[in-house]
């Protein structure tokens, strides 16, 4: 749902979004309003902002103290409406959230781990 909202929202009126672009913001930045974020997710704000209590999202706050939503923001936003719109519940939301972020990241830290080659045990040696 959120990638065809993504597909269909419009910049300025006319200028079409496209996720491929490359002046697009990085993902860790936090540029959308948050009344953008819940368009393009297809929920409602009070949703957004129920989410964010429930330590699902933490958007980034502008000086002001207004929320930003970035693109990994939307990213996850997609995943916990997903998760949402297949009946589970918040706080198991938040533990799946909390266990693909584990996954992750020990993940990332598998492949920046220099590999170390294995040698046949000293009997198999000829």
């Amino acid at each position: 749902m959120l990638s065809d909202n993504l597909d269909r929202h419009r910049l300025r009126g006319e200028q079409q979004l496209d996720l491929q672009h490359e002046s697009l913001p990085a993902a860790g930045r936090g540029v959308y309003a948050i009344s953008v974020a819940a368009e393009l997710a297809g929920i409602g704000v009070q949703t957004l902002r129920l989410y964010e209590q429930h330590g699902l999202l933490a958007p980034a706050r502008s000086a002001g103290g207004t929320r930003r939503y970035s693109g990994a923001d939307l990213t996850r936003l997609a995943r916990i409406t997903t998760l949402t719109g297949e009946g589970v519940n918040l706080a198991a939301v938040a533990r799946i959230l909390e266990l693909e972020d584990t996954v992750a990241r020990l993940r990332e830290q598998l492949r920046s781990t220099p590999q170390i080659p294995q040698h046949p045990p000293a009997a198999d040696r000829s």
